[in-house]
């Protein structure tokens, strides 16, 4: 019977790793640095596709819908990863931007068996979700053949929700599921088919690039300031003061006083300083700008320090 997983790049055993156990810990390092070292060239020989999808992802989310991210295994694991960081950083509703993990919250922490192998159960994921035509649907497998992520691409094209494919290998079936695919082909692991490494640093890279450029075209941030941090502990209350007094250019010591009257909402207090308003009459500001800190200093002239 013909192994199917055979003839994949991520599977391949390079001989360059095959002594790897024989070397000392500083060389086990330096080789797997230089491996590590191939993933951004490997990602920038896919730029056009990535910029295409994310442009097609932003048009739907301005017009309301969500961005899905589906996976398997260690792929994933950094799709549930990522989605879950947009709330902090961006501040977004949890619904906006989800992560789908094939067996569910319990796969986060520990092997599902077969759970990858179930397209019926990634169709109903899609299904569960109530995915639709403004919603953006991307499955990220590795190998680029878990039927899991398979199964929810096509679930989501029949349902009209624009597909985008990550894989880490050349015609891979999730690209043939999807209507944008990105396939980041980073070859052979350091650790023959460990797809943990190579791979998922080059799928965490574009899943980066994904999330972040989608929050800032959508106007979730201010220049490369997150404007719109939740300031729920010391770190991110210090760094809603920094943003403020680098948007404004009043002292940390003014700022902090300012930002507690606005509930640490960053951009009230920089419309509170820049415009000389309350509390109330920044969000007024805001809200007749269609909450933009861009457009509501613009309105009254002022870009910022």
């Amino acid at each position: 019977m013909t192994d199917p997983l055979a003839g994949l790049a991520t599977e391949q055993n390079d001989p360059r790793y095959r002594e790897i156990d024989r070397l000392s810990t500083e060389q086990a390092v330096r080789l797997m640095n230089a491996a590590d070292a191939t993933v951004p060239g490997a990602v920038a020989a896919v730029i056009p596709e990535i910029s295409a999808a994310i442009e097609a992802i932003v048009d739907r989310m301005k017009r309301g819908g969500r961005l899905v991210y589906v996976g398997a295994g260690t792929s994933g694991r950094l799709a549930v990863l990522d989605a879950s960081e947009c709330p902090p950083t961006f501040g977004t509703d949890p619904e906006l931007v989800q992560g789908v993990i094939a067996g569910g919250v319990p796969a986060l922490t520990r092997s599902v068996e077969g759970a990858e192998d179930d397209a019926p159960a990634g169709a109903a994921a899609m299904v569960e979700r109530e995915v639709g035509a403004l919603d953006s649907v991307v499955g990220v497998s590795a190998s680029g053949r878990a039927p899991f992520v398979v199964g929810a691409l096509r679930e989501a094209a029949r349902r009209d929700a624009l597909t985008v494919a990550l894989s880490c290998n050349a015609g891979t079936p999730i690209s043939a599921a999807a209507r944008y695919p990105i396939e980041v082909v980073v070859g052979a692991e350091v650790v023959t088919g460990s797809t943990r490494l190579k791979a998922g640093t080059a799928q965490k890279l574009v899943l980066n690039m994904i999330s972040t450029i989608a929050m800032i075209s959508l106007g979730r941030t201010y220049g490369n300031n997150m404007i719109e941090v939740s300031a729920a502990n010391a770190k991110l209350a210090d760094r809603a003061i920094r943003m403020v007094s680098d948007i404004t250019g009043a002292g940390i010591s003014a700022v902090r006083p300012v930002l507690e009257a606005a509930d640490w909402n960053v951009k009230v207090a920089v419309l509170m300083i820049g415009q000389g308003l309350d509390s109330e009459g920044a969000r007024a500001l805001l809200a007749a700008h269609g909450d933009s800190l861009e457009a509501a200093l613009a309105a009254g002239g002022v870009r910022g320090a």
